[in-house]
């Protein structure tokens, strides 16, 4: 069966949305994850977009843009962005898409700058935060979607825009109990959906475990595209591919192969 590394990225996705949940979707790949997943097996979640808009329906058109008529045509609410952010300090948001430059083994992001801050030695500037990290610190779950490779996939992230399960430190250990002790209560990092793979997180240490390597992949070549010596999850094994309905509903949405090609 023929498909794209971002048509199984998009399958990976939706599966990480369970039924009835709100899912804050951002666009691309996570917009046509929302729609597959309310086409198949989570009918009932609703999908927030940080333009201000809440949706219990895919867009009746692909999106380019957050502010696409098609996205606020149907809406169930048509609101500003401050307000879909309330929703998430208050606990509300399920599951949170966002994206970035470089990621590390404990999940933190950077999409701020590449090279030495600290000492003015920055080689490149990045978009920046916009609502990444809020995303990452006040939604229940987070999942990542990202390309693989060694530039991203670092030890250390030049520079931290978005918190995952932070880094160990004098005063204790990475994952959920750093996150308690900055004042996180809730969420981090749940799966790191890649070009290759598929990593979950342990809440424990932190740290990502490779969870699924994409068919046609090893885990060997998944660790040369990786900075850090990978941990593999128990049941570590081959991605499981899209299905043929998927794959025409995936299709449906994005005819053109915008966002999937």
């Amino acid at each position: 069966m023929d498909y794209t590394d971002r048509e199984l990225m998009v399958v990976c996705a939706a599966r990480q949305i369970h039924d009835g949940e709100n899912v804050f979707v951002g666009m691309r790949l996570p917009l046509l994850a929302f729609a597959l997943a309310k086409y198949t097996h989570a009918p009932n979640c609703v999908g927030l977009f940080e333009l201000g808009t809440l949706r219990d329906t895919p867009a009746s058109e692909l999106l380019y843009t957050m502010g696409d008529p098609a996205n606020t045509t149907d809406a169930l609410w048509a609101t500003r962005t401050l307000s879909v952010m309330g929703l998430m300090a208050a606990g509300e948001i399920h599951l949170g898409f966002i994206g970035g430059a470089e990621i590390d083994r404990y999940g933190n992001l950077n999409t701020s700058v590449i090279g030495d801050w600290q000492h003015g030695q920055i080689t490149t500037r990045l978009p920046g935060s916009g609502g990444g990290a809020d995303i990452a610190s006040l939604a229940q779950r987070l999942a990542i979607i990202m390309p693989h490779d060694r530039r991203r996939l670092r030890e250390r992230v030049d520079f931290v825009t978005s918190p995952g399960y932070g880094y160990p430190d004098a005063q204790g250990p990475a994952g959920q109990a750093w996150r308690q002790r900055v004042g996180l209560p809730r969420g981090g990092p749940i799966a790191l959906i890649t070009t290759l793979a598929v990593f979950t997180f342990d809440p424990g240490t932190g740290e990502a475990l490779l969870s699924s390597y994409h068919p046609g992949t090893t885990i060997e070549q998944v660790q040369q595209q990786t900075s850090w010596p990978l941990r593999l999850a128990p049941a570590c094994a081959e991605t499981v591919p899209p299905s043929s309905q998927e794959l025409e509903l995936i299709r449906q949405c994005d005819t053109e192969g915008v966002w999937t090609r």
